[in-house]
């Protein structure tokens, strides 16, 4: 006998802010009539933390030590034990979004060591013959715009062998020299990343330009921290003997979850960054990065 059991909200985005309410419908539909303990449905958020497996060794005194953050936790009686009818039936339910005391709800982010998620869990109690029956659905919490805030400066930059800092051996780079602007460093993650690059010359040709967004990942407790570097999205803007002299426009959208505001606590950050990654034909790299401040 398959019970269906779905979370519908009234907002299909699924977007919501510090001291709104949650409302949605609890739908169960069951071939026959149930017997149930009760009907409940709790909306949590969550902060997970992760030690990368390269740290371990380092920090194994404090890798247990990273427990996850909770940041909320609302739990509500939607119906008390009792019998369901036959086909569908519906309960409607309110929750406000709001943090637990002395918490803070940070913007809804998935990453690689660092994951805040905000969910919403319904069960239907069953007696010990029978399972509970689950059902789980993700919300997303923002903060509010202050976008408007942003004041633009653009940010020029010069690349060439000289300017490199990430680099053992200068000697062996091609000579090369890129002009170019970024918009500005402290962004709007609801706009796109923009700007532009030049290839004023070039003794190799240039064989790909990419624009790369990374995250940087620190999370730890008092014994220490773990800190690492992942890539979020690699967005090609030129390709093939690329030609010198012309502007070449940087664009790039930020990803829904993936990237977040950047956000720093005592026991976590999230941070950003953007680098111009250059490949030649003979196969040198070099990598020019741009540390970036993200808001809303």
């Amino acid at each position: 006998m398959a019970i269906n059991l779905d979370i519908v909200l009234k907002r299909p985005n699924k977007i919501y802010h510090e001291g709104e309410t949650i409302c949605g419908i609890l739908s169960i539909h069951s071939p026959t009539e149930i017997k149930h303990e009760g009907i409940f449905l709790s909306i949590e958020g969550v902060v997970d933390l992760q030690i990368s497996t390269q740290n371990i060794g380092t920090f194994d005194a404090f890798y247990n030590a990273v427990k996850p953050i909770q940041l909320m936790m609302c739990t509500l009686d939607v119906a008390q034990s009792g019998r369901l009818p036959g086909g569908l039936t519906e309960f409607s339910f309110e929750a406000p979004v709001k943090p637990l005391l002395n918490k803070v709800l940070y913007e809804s982010y998935h990453g690689v060591f660092i994951n805040i998620q905000y969910l919403l869990k319904a069960v239907i109690k069953r007696n010990f013959l029978n399972k509970d029956i689950h059902k789980s659905l993700e919300f997303i919490v923002e903060h509010r715009s202050h976008s408007d805030a942003i004041a633009n400066k653009v940010d020029k930059f010069v690349i060439n062998q000289n300017t490199l800092t990430n680099v053992n051996d200068c000697a062996n780079i091609p000579k090369f020299h890129i002009i170019g602007m970024i918009d500005t460093v402290i962004c709007s993650i609801t706009q796109p990343f923009k700007g532009e690059l030049k290839i004023e010359h070039s003794d190799v040709p240039i064989k790909s330009i990419d624009v790369q967004l990374v995250r940087v990942e620190t999370c730890g407790c008092a014994e220490g921290f773990s800190k690492d570097c992942t890539e979020i999205q690699n967005i090609q803007i030129a390709e093939g003997n690329v030609a010198t002299g012309i502007s070449l426009p940087i664009f790039m959208i930020f990803p829904r979850l993936f990237s977040c505001s950047t956000t720093k606590t005592a026991n976590f950050k999230i941070e950003f960054e953007v680098n111009i990654s250059i490949v030649f034909e003979d196969e040198h790299l070099v990598t020019e990065n741009f540390p970036i401040t993200l808001i809303r």
